[in-house]
């Protein structure tokens, strides 16, 4: 099976192309450039590279969200677009699991982040056994109130993602030296991971798939703020 892997979900843009479940290929470009500039071109490049034809792709694997409302949707919008244009099925794999990927083999629970601006954070909280769980599904909350939760938990706590830097020092404060964190290199996203977790996923028809963005954009919320002011 040929498979094609997309996440644009926040700032790195990453693509990879498996074959019977190894890589072949993979592409991350990790710079502030809207993703509609460069995904397609990405994913062109990265298909001629490994001399592969789109026609040769029997599934389309996407970052579903959560993350960045602009870059979810240019993600999926693309691997919809794929995956109608080919006839070939679509997958969807949680942005944050895919980032809790380091934490396979770590001793205790695994908390992807992404910063959601504000003092917010994308996260939720993952532990492997004989395969990956989840403890508490993704969600959109304020990082001191996610704190508050994880420092009842008796557990060592393992941090992954490429935000993790930004409130490593709030983290280090609640909860000491239970907190960890991955490596710089470790906190990108990888789509060739994203592939293997959407391996025991079922296909979607490429019409019904929605992203899952969690919570309004801002913009739509100001809309409908303002919406209620005036039949207020």
């Amino acid at each position: 099976m040929m498979v094609l892997a997309i996440d644009t979900s926040n700032q790195p843009l990453s693509l990879a192309v498996m074959k019977d479940g190894a890589v072949m290929g993979e592409k991350l470009i990790n710079i502030k450039r809207n993703h509609s500039l460069q995904a397609m071109s990405a994913v062109e490049e990265l298909l001629g590279s490994l001399d592969v034809a789109p026609a040769s792709l029997d599934r389309i694997v996407v970052a579903k969200g959560p993350g960045s409302y602009t870059g979810v949707r240019i993600g999926v919008t693309l691997a919809k677009t794929l995956a109608w244009s080919l006839k070939i099925p679509i997958v969807g794999v949680s942005s944050l699991l895919s980032l809790a990927w380091p934490g396979k083999y770590f001793d205790g629970i695994v908390v992807p982040l992404m910063n959601a601006r504000r003092g917010n954070v994308y996260t939720g909280l993952y532990e492997y056994r004989d395969g990956w769980e989840t403890l508490v599904e993704d969600c959109n909350l304020a990082m001191s109130e996610w704190l508050e939760h994880l420092a009842v938990r008796e557990e060592k706590v393992l941090f992954t993602g490429a935000d993790v830097d930004v409130f490593w020092e709030e983290i280090q404060l609640v909860l000491g030296e239970r907190a960890y964190r991955v490596s710089d290199d470790e906190g990108y996203p990888r789509a060739a991971v994203m592939a293997k977790h959407a391996e025991g996923l079922p296909d979607e028809d490429a019409h019904g798939f929605v992203p899952n963005y969690i919570r309004l954009a801002e913009a739509e919320a100001n809309w409908l703020k303002e919406q209620e002011k005036k039949n207020g």
